[in-house]
């Protein structure tokens, strides 16, 4: 959808002057967030140097969820796409630059990316709330159990009997069983009904008492990155309710391909039609000049 009418910089003057007057910050983001930071589920390249047996096979991105695979290749999948996108060692700079823009304030975020990234770029853990799940855990796809595992080791195990040429694991003892009752297991993520998500609900109670506890007059700025509509009862409708809820709240909405906002929200919303990347470099920069800021409600 294009957007003629949109100016970057005037967008990015607002994000500085609104966070400015912000006593809290609220970050919440989609796929769109990590995607912008180089994380693109429907990147056709990069499923093609990392998965190339599976791109054979007529594969082509890492939406995988419903297609069928054996054992070896699913397992095979799992191992070096969590290894790439959750246990990699390396900052991410889109990340690390979003979490200097807010730099003091006081904030939580709500994602449901499943990826970590936001706790490795210098988040606090114990701030951040993903009820879709972590790649970082395992569980039983019965479920057998409500204890989840560590998934850092399986993917190690994995990745040590991993053939690339034909995307398989090789050795059947390494792909994983439950540790209690030995049947199948999952990544604890939410795809089915059999989604433990008894390691999320403590952050979520934590985040909510953050809200409803707030004094009356906080003014609360939600950030949303890359919300659309595949889940937009996790991230995109619930910032667009907390902002209609709260008279001093303000949203600001950043996603290329929808960025659209509620009629009824006015001048406390703002649409920003552009790539996370592009528009957080200009959002951080010059932080002390004087912001270009829509008209203030305060």
């Amino acid at each position: 959808m294009n957007h003629p009418a949109f100016d970057p910089e005037g967008a990015a003057g607002t994000i500085r002057g609104w966070l400015a007057e912000a006593d809290r910050v609220l970050i919440t983001a989609g796929a769109g967030l990590s995607a912008a930071a180089g994380y693109d589920y429907g990147d056709e390249d990069r499923f093609q140097e990392l998965f190339p047996a599976l791109h054979r096979l007529g594969l082509r991105s890492r939406y995988l969820v419903g297609v069928p695979l054996p054992p070896d290749l699913l397992w095979g999948y799992w191992a070096v796409h969590i290894d790439d996108i959750r246990f990699s060692p390396t900052p991410n700079p889109l990340y690390q630059r979003l979490r200097e823009l807010v730099g003091d304030k006081d904030h939580w975020v709500m994602t449901s990316n499943v990826d970590g990234l936001f706790a490795r770029n210098g988040f606090a853990p114990d701030r951040i709330f993903t009820p879709q799940g972590d790649y970082g855990r395992y569980q039983c796809t019965t479920p057998c159990t409500p204890a989840v595992w560590d998934s850092e080791p399986l993917v190690a195990r994995l990745l040590a009997a991993y053939d690339p040429a034909t995307g398989a694991v090789t050795d059947p003892d390494a792909l994983p069983r439950c540790p209690n009752c030995g049947g199948e297991v999952e990544i604890n993520v939410r795809i089915g009904p059999e989604f433990i998500d008894s390691p999320y609900l403590p952050a979520g109670r934590r985040l909510q008492d953050w809200l409803g506890t707030a004094p009356s007059g906080t003014r609360l700025l939600i950030l949303e990155f890359g919300a659309g509509f595949n889940t937009p009862g996790v991230i995109r409708w619930p910032g667009e309710h907390l902002t209609r809820s709260l008279p001093h709240a303000r949203l600001v909405r950043i996603n290329p391909a929808h960025p659209e906002t509620p009629a009824d929200l006015a001048d406390r919303a703002l649409p920003v039609p552009a790539d996370a990347q592009h528009l957080l470099g200009m959002a951080g920069s010059q932080r002390q000049c004087e912001p270009a800021v829509r008209r203030s409600m305060y």
